[in-house]
């Protein structure tokens, strides 16, 4: 039987000319970005022994890890699915600083499974996060720079989804579950299915009043008047779900100052990284696709386990379905004829040295500029090697 060897496995790409150099200049000016707002790169590696790398994050995180076993010693490895433990790691154990701390990072990633929008499995993911700070500034930051960032890709019209864990932990407290049913209660509130959810709470003794509650937050998602029904709903519920509440609005209040024409969405039950994270959430949609683009949130926990229970937030975005939706510019490519002429070779170095693209023509090869898909060719007119048009 005769095999293609050329198939990827189900879910992976790759990135071919043009794409690749897109995917790159992206990142590169991503990273000068964060650099600018005095974040620093760091490079974690592909692969990490289980225990570190699926640290606090969940089942969610470890069904989605590849697993295998260190030839040297036999330990489980796993490669990452996610680079933020990582990230948490190097700020709590390796750099274990005490004043606030952003770094940065891009990298490959690897899926187990695909996801509901059949996106690749191994995405490019880059993203920011800062350390040592616990408050609406940081939080802010954190969604600011994930804005410039979509920016930076092109995509400004963007409807921003803000939620808080705060809320979903109060009332689960407020109803009396206990952790287990509470992370059951979470996956059925991800799936909007309110008979569900009744059902379940109620099978776990809980009254009428505070069942409805928690169903209610599946339908409390919409602009800022979600947040006044929510702050009447829930005025008995206890100061840890008003608390969100006034965070939220004190949140949506400071974006719609600094970003007068932004979207803003509210979700009080949209908070899919639930088993770390500590308080608010937050999501980036572009407008006819129902896939998020870039998603964060706070995280205050996951370092604790390193040793330094740190104040995080911080968001991840992946570079290359950013690319897809940017500009596609891409340098004017210049053909040079074979003529072994010292003078066409100083021109050519010169074109380079100036950051232009020159493709030399080899002996005896096929195609000329058009075939090489360059827009110019070099030529030799009054005297000189110039430029013109192809």
């Amino acid at each position: 039987m005769a095999t293609n060897r050329w198939l990827l496995p189900d879910g992976i790409g790759e990135l071919l000319p043009p794409q690749a150099a897109a995917v790159e200049r992206m990142r590169r000016r991503i990273l000068d970005l964060y650099a600018s707002w005095g974040y620093e790169l760091v490079e974690p590696p592909l692969v990490e022994y289980l225990e570190s790398l699926l640290t606090g994050m969940g089942r969610a995180l470890d069904v989605q890890t590849f697993k295998l076993v260190d030839q040297h010693n036999g330990r489980s490895m796993g490669v990452r699915a996610d680079i933020t433990p990582q990230v948490a790691r190097i700020d709590a154990h390796r750099l274990n600083r005490s004043v606030p701390t952003r770094l940065c990072y891009i990298g490959p990633v690897l899926h187990a499974r695909g996801d509901e929008f059949g996106r690749h499995r191994n995405p490019l993911q880059v993203g920011a996060e800062l350390y040592g700070h616990t408050g609406i500034e940081s939080d802010l930051e954190s969604i600011e720079l994930m804005l410039a960032t979509l920016a930076t890709a092109g995509l400004r019209d963007v409807c921003l989804d803000l939620g808080h864990v705060g809320i979903f932990r109060g009332l689960a407290a407020y109803a009396g579950l206990a952790e287990p049913d509470t992370s059951e209660l979470f996956a059925m509130l991800q799936r909007k299915c309110g008979p569900e959810v009744d059902e379940f709470v109620a099978s776990l003794g809980v009254g009428a009043g505070r069942r409805e509650l928690l169903r209610q937050l599946i339908a409390l998602h919409g602009p800022i008047e979600v947040l006044h029904e929510a702050q009447q709903r829930f005025a008995e519920a206890g100061p840890t779900v008003l608390e969100a509440l006034d965070y939220l609005r004190a949140i949506g209040a400071s974006l719609a100052q600094r970003h007068p024409g932004l979207s803003l969405h509210y979700d009080l039950a949209e908070f899919r990284a639930y088993e770390y994270q500590t308080g608010l959430v937050f999501a980036a949609y572009r407008e006819g696709y129902a896939q998020e683009i870039a998603r964060g949130g706070r995280y205050d926990d996951l370092g604790e386990v390193f040793g330094v229970a740190r104040a995080a937030t911080g968001f991840s975005t992946d570079l290359m379905l950013l690319a897809e939706g940017s500009d596609s510019e891409q340098a004017e490519r210049i053909f040079a004829p074979h003529a072994g002429d010292a003078e066409l070779d100083a021109a050519i170095v010169e074109l380079r040295a100036q950051g232009r693209c020159v493709v030399k023509q080899l002996s005896g090869q096929a195609g000329g500029a058009a075939e090489m898909d360059c827009e110019a060719v070099l030529v030799h007119r009054d005297g000189r090697w110039q430029v013109v048009p192809r």
